[in-house]
């Protein structure tokens, strides 16, 4: 009886915290900053200037050191954090998940405040062409996150190479609204079905894959689709791009200073380069206001059911009869349209492509996007668009040191907030009653 009762009191006792390890945690800093300055010594120590007489070679050798240094502190900071015991860690991710959980739990309230804000944006007074310019590109990786949601978020299959998809759009609507002199309005929809066709031809070859082999494959596919562009002379005239393409209209108005049908001779007003700005914003709203609707009606139909039952168990969901095969076929058609929908749109903004657009860079930022703002979230996808995107323009005059901050904070974002900034969403199928149900089998004895 006395040793149960010791037994029970060593174990309701609290662990002692286990001592830091000095010398181990400033050996294991001093190896990564030695690293580090190896790394460093080519990077950043040396640096070429443009000058009267020519080149020079600029040394910054304290550049490099200090890189050294600040890998050290760090380095020997996340050693004392994790030999100290959890405690520490713990209490520090529970005070970043309190001050970030509002995300999750007013999402439903965040959304209408940031569509009603997105539609009001033109009109406010410091809504300048800079402005203008940066939200169309915001909303355009928003409308990507959105469409690569579908594929990572919601089947849960990675994909590496969505830009592929992105510049199919873009050439797609390039080629047949130079060469057959096509409007808008009719080239998109067909940009996106070659989009959507790209995406099943993607989709066949990788169906037994999954993981890193399915994330190897689609960033192949990528790279492929950009060779193919950029070697593919005859169609896409190669690394010299396609240029003047036709700029979408207003019901036919065009958005020029002189000409018969004007948008501001139409409606009387002042000729401005910002009217067709604004235009473009509010398309590339509606197409990402589009995009947000469909997904959100796929998922509480019983495709996206089978997307989600996908991505947590593709056995288990073999074994409830679901055809995995034309599941992922549809994740990756219908992501797959829309990405070309959203480079048809960025081919007639911008009135010129090739293929130095679409790298991998792109494929990184826009997946980036899908898992900072949490995979299979609307709202943090949209959150995370502004953030990235606004948060380079943010740092555009830091041009060496952007990337860096950049890296530092996804670093931190990922370290506490693994699942992204919203990590709990609403489920797309609740079943209600379920404690009723549960009450009466136990008062039932089953």
């Amino acid at each position: 009886m006395a040793t149960a009762k010791s037994t029970r009191a060593q174990q309701t006792l609290p662990a002692a915290s286990p001592k830091f390890d000095l010398v181990g945690g400033v050996r294991e800093a001093g190896i990564a900053a030695l690293i580090a300055l190896v790394l460093a010594i080519p990077l950043l120590s040396e640096r070429t200037v443009q000058e009267a007489g020519g080149l020079v070679l600029v040394s910054r050798w304290w550049l490099a050191f200090a890189a050294a240094g600040i890998v050290f502190a760090g380095r020997l900071a996340l050693n004392l954090l994790q030999q100290s015991g959890r405690d520490a860690r713990d209490g520090l991710s529970a005070v970043i998940g309190r001050n970030t959980a509002w995300l999750g739990d007013t999402s439903r309230f965040l959304a209408p405040g940031m569509l009603i804000f997105a539609v009001i944006l033109p009109i406010f007074p410091f809504s300048d062409r800079y402005i203008m310019d940066l939200s169309v590109l915001v909303l355009t990786y928003v409308m990507l996150g959105w469409g690569l949601n579908i594929v990572v978020g919601l089947a849960g299959l990675l994909d590496l190479g969505y830009v592929a998809f992105y510049a199919v759009g873009a050439y797609a609507y390039a080629i047949i609204a130079v060469h057959f002199d096509l409007s808008f309005w009719v080239c998109m929809p067909i940009a996106g079905a070659m989009a959507a066709l790209w995406g099943i031809i993607l989709g066949f070859p990788v169906l037994r894959l999954r993981g890193d082999y399915l994330a190897i494959v689609t960033l192949a596919f990528g790279e492929i689709i950009r060779i193919v562009l950029l070697n593919w002379t005859d169609l896409t005239n190669g690394p010299n791009g396609i240029s003047g393409i036709p700029r979408p209209t207003f019901f036919g108005l065009e958005f020029k200073a002189i000409g018969d049908n004007t948008f501001a001779d139409f409606f009387g007003l002042t000729y401005s380069p910002l009217q067709r700005i604004v235009f473009l914003y509010y398309v590339i709203l509606m197409l990402a206001l589009l995009t947000c609707v469909v997904t959100i009606r796929l998922r509480r139909l019983p495709v996206g059911r089978a997307w989600e039952a996908l991505r947590e168990d593709e056995i288990a969901c073999r074994s409830l009869g679901i055809n995995t095969t034309n599941t992922k076929l549809t994740a990756f058609a219908i992501g797959a349209m829309f990405g070309g929908i959203a480079g048809s749109f960025f081919a007639t903004r911008q009135g010129f492509i090739s293929p130095e657009s679409f790298t991998f860079i792109e494929s990184a930022i826009i997946l980036a996007i899908v898992v900072l703002g949490g995979l299979g979230s609307q709202v943090g996808v949209a959150i995370a668009a502004v953030v990235l995107i606004g948060g380079f323009e943010l740092f555009r005059e830091l041009e060496l040191y952007r990337m860096l901050i950049f890296g530092l904070a996804m670093v931190l974002i990922m370290v506490w907030r693994p699942r992204g900034l919203i990590a709990t969403r609403t489920p797309s199928v609740v079943l209600k009653d379920r404690k009723a149900i549960g009450a009466d089998l136990v008062g039932e004895g089953r």
